[in-house]
């Protein structure tokens, strides 16, 4: 069995991005293990543009930022492994692979990155009523279609779901020549970006009917219509909205699940919120040595926040290699528990080992709904420390608090950190 120092598990934004800084911070022995063909991940089929104006100060579309990763990861030598699926990893950091030249591999790793992404929710978790007819896709597949296999889903489309994959292909199909109808969004308010309900939809004259859901799908061999109703608090349909929309193509942009599996497998503890991993202020999961970061761990909206996270669960890795298989290391001390209440609906991290924080650690959770004029509250036990205006906070955006170490040594006696949102 071959050992390395950090295997990660995914070669998209998150994964590049965490052994390009776990090569930096002086760890050689590294493996990076991807699914598909290319490096990337996901960024290869997203031809708009948008991406890397956090991190590159320009705006560039998905290939051209996942290039500059790619390029980095070239210069400092990192081994990659393609076409190589991890069926398991073991809680002790056996990691096992399979593909088509090798066959079944094991590797001993002495730290493990979980960098997998995320997939889309199907229509099976849905319950629409109707037939299973050709032309229902999710927005992740038909993107792929039409960006990277040159197919074309179809000429007369709705969307369900205003996500931000969904938001985009109502801006493609129309590009393509097909005539987008309508985005239909169950809640009562868009999960995607302000900028891209502006910009993919208002721009094209697309309508964004929130509070309404699909109820009804024609067509036996192919899709021929759908109905879609307004839904009530409850989120269920109200007789008498029904609305009919001839149509030959569904697309189904209704959220996206963090790709967990092997994650379980380890034994790592998951929130029931995120459906990711539970992690500290190393972004370090309860296994120790296995650490969590991009979607796998919460789903972004910016994949500047994935590299910027990717880059600090990568340097953590390699510091927790370089310390625990060097001189003693450990995380002893003071743990501090963060928690999110009254409109927040999670924290990464959620614990915090004060003697192991680095001067300034960056706190992100999403809200539970659209909030005007509100304020971020973050109490140190029942203190009030901070107090942040915000004009609008809405579920498709992250937020984000900074703590600052030297304010938590101060505080004396403290246990929990509480992130909420308050009217005043």
């Amino acid at each position: 069995m071959r050992s390395y120092d950090v295997i990660i598990v995914g070669g998209g934004p998150a994964g590049l991005a965490a052994a390009i800084a776990a090569k930096k911070e002086g760890v050689d022995n590294i493996l990076m293990i991807e699914r598909d063909d290319r490096l990337g991940g996901i960024l290869n089929q997203c031809i708009h543009n948008g991406f890397g104006l956090h991190t590159f100060k320009e705006e560039l579309t998905g290939p051209e930022y996942a290039q500059r990763f790619i390029d980095q990861a070239a210069e400092l030598n990192v081994e990659y492994k393609l076409n190589t699926i991890v069926v398991d990893i073991s809680k002790d950091k056996v990691v096992t692979t399979m593909n088509r030249n090798e066959g079944m591999v094991q590797y001993q790793a002495k730290a493990v990155v979980l960098a997998m992404g995320c997939r889309e929710r199907p229509r099976g978790a849905l319950n629409i009523p109707g037939y299973r007819p050709a032309g229902i896709y999710s927005a992740g597949t038909a993107q792929r279609l039409v960006n990277m296999e040159g197919y074309m889903p179809g000429k007369k489309c709705v969307i369900l779901g205003s996500g931000d994959i969904g938001l985009i292909m109502a801006r493609r199909m129309t590009f393509e020549g097909a005539d987008v109808q309508v985005v239909a969004e169950v809640m009562p308010y868009s999960g995607g970006l302000k900028r891209n309900i502006v910009q993919c939809l208002d721009d094209f004259d697309i309508p964004l009917k929130l509070s309404h859901t699909v109820i009804d799908i024609e067509g036996k061999d192919r899709l021929t219509g759908v109905t879609i109703a307004e839904v009530g608090p409850d989120r269920k349909p109200i007789p008498g909205t029904e609305e009919h929309y001839d149509c030959d193509t569904l697309l189904l942009s209704v959220g996206l699940i963090p790709e967990n599996e092997l994650s379980k497998q380890a034994e790592v503890e998951m929130s029931r919120i995120t459906n990711g991993p539970l992690v500290d202020e190393s972004l370090e999961t309860n296994v120790e040595g296995i650490f969590a970061c991009g979607n796998v761990l919460h789903v972004h909206d910016l994949v500047d926040y994935v590299s910027e996270e990717a880059t600090a669960a990568g340097k953590n890795a390699a510091k927790y290699v370089k310390d625990r298989y060097g001189a003693e290391a450990g995380k002893a001390g003071k743990v501090i528990e963060i928690k999110a209440v009254d409109g927040a609906r999670y924290t990464v991290p959620t614990t915090i080992h004060l003697d192991n924080m680095e001067d300034k650690l960056t706190v992100r959770f999403r809200v539970g709904a659209v909030f005007k004029n509100s304020y971020i509250g973050v109490y140190f036990n029942d203190e009030r420390k901070q107090h942040r205006k915000r004009p609008v906070m809405a579920p498709g955006e992250m937020e984000q608090i900074i703590l600052k170490k030297k304010d938590l040594e101060a505080f004396e006696g403290l246990e929990t950190i509480t992130v909420k949102i308050e009217a005043e």
